[in-house]
């Protein structure tokens, strides 16, 4: 298995939600999540690569502006570990009281880095604030916002959290309209985690940059600074042998660009990657345990109702197209319309330690 660990993921825009669907939010919100926020972390448990034996799925609803955890014993089929109910609640970890865009990657240190929009859409409905958006839409358009959620677990239950201003950490950045989609890949030249994500200014220009952050994942320590050879937003980058395959998104559909540096010097793409034909975005690659394909996952928001859709790859040239979640190979148990998710690996322990946790009833091999 090789660099598994670069996978990262992503940025969801999708602005349709049912009004019965916000009836729901006060039910879903109370039910116990299984989590518990630390202010720091025991010793790091021995991890080997080659324990792996599961994925896990992470992703956010309109409906609570709140993520997800869903597990996999073969990277088909996916079982939301709380039943359908949220595990990370934005009203609990974000200054606007919601999260998207939730991605997951693991470090080399097993460690599992989780970061998210700090972003409620329905801010002003949920009754949050008296404005529609934090600031005026006509000058900071769709969904402004200035933070990110950062946090770091080694058991998937005990986790540290930062919510990071961005704005306030570097105010040379200017007046930013927002930091979207934050996604963490680990960067083997520096020795260190590297969080990208997209910033927009005026309204119009949507850029990846990346940072690079603490040891204890709480804040950025670097400038953001352009990430070269690519213009759009929800990058996601895997390493793959001595190159850095980015998936991102222009004008609503998947791109993909390559470079043999992590944060610079892309060679983009004109092509389409996705086969739909309606509005995508947020692509994350995963690699199928013990084998040389890589599947391309990306939110299909413009459908309806939304979806997942998949592709998979062995050489990043061509792509076999899997479908949607529940129309084809992928499929889903106990929950429906997940948006912009992100898929990381797990050990046969681990899947073992989750379903005990969470009450559930999976077989392992």
């Amino acid at each position: 298995m090789k660099n598994i660990f670069s996978q990262i993921s992503v940025i969801t825009i999708c602005l349709f939600v049912s009004i019965s669907a916000f009836s729901q939010k006060a039910n879903t919100d109370t039910l116990p999540a299984g989590i518990v926020i630390v202010p720091k972390l025991e010793k790091a448990p021995k991890f080997n690569e080659k324990d792996l034996a599961g994925y896990l799925l992470v992703y956010f609803k309109d409906q609570n502006q709140s993520a997800y955890f869903a597990i996999s014993t073969d990277g088909y089929t996916f079982t939301d570990v709380n039943g359908g109910h949220p595990i990370f609640k934005g009203t609990e970890l974000a200054e606007q009281k919601g999260v998207r865009d939730p991605h997951i990657t693991r470090g080399p240190d097993g460690a599992f880095y989780l970061a998210m929009t700090d972003l409620h859409v329905f801010g002003k409905r949920a009754g949050f604030r008296d404005t529609e958006f934090e600031r005026p839409q006509e000058k900071y358009g769709w969904g402004n916002n200035r933070a990110i959620v950062l946090m770091k677990s080694y058991d998937l239950i005990h986790w540290t959290h930062s919510d990071f201003r961005v704005d306030k950490a570097f105010p040379e950045l200017g007046d930013i309209d927002c930091s979207w989609a934050p996604e963490t890949v680990y960067d083997p030249v520096m020795k260190k985690m590297m969080v990208y994500f997209t910033i927009r200014y005026n309204n119009k220009e949507c850029h990846l940059y990346y940072s690079y952050t603490d040891k204890n994942f709480t804040k950025l320590e670097t400038k953001p600074e352009l990430i070269t050879g690519v213009d759009g937003l929800d990058g996601d980058i895997t390493k793959v042998g001595n190159q850095y395959q980015m998936f991102y998104v222009s004008g609503a559909k998947v791109l993909h660009a390559v470079s043999d540096k992590i944060n610079q010097g892309y060679k983009a793409e004109t092509r389409r990657i996705d086969p739909e034909k309606v509005s995508t975005e947020a692509p994350n690659v995963f690699k199928r345990i013990g084998t040389d394909k890589y599947v391309l996952m990306y939110d299909v928001y413009g459908a309806r109702p939304s979806n997942m859709g998949f592709s998979e790859t062995t050489d990043f040239i061509n792509y076999t197209n899997l479908g949607h979640f529940n129309e084809g190979v992928m499929k889903t148990t106990n929950f429906s319309s997940p948006k912009h998710g992100a898929v990381t690996y797990l050990t046969r322990k681990e899947l073992k330690a989750i379903a005990e946790h969470w009450k559930m009833n999976i077989k392992l091999d």
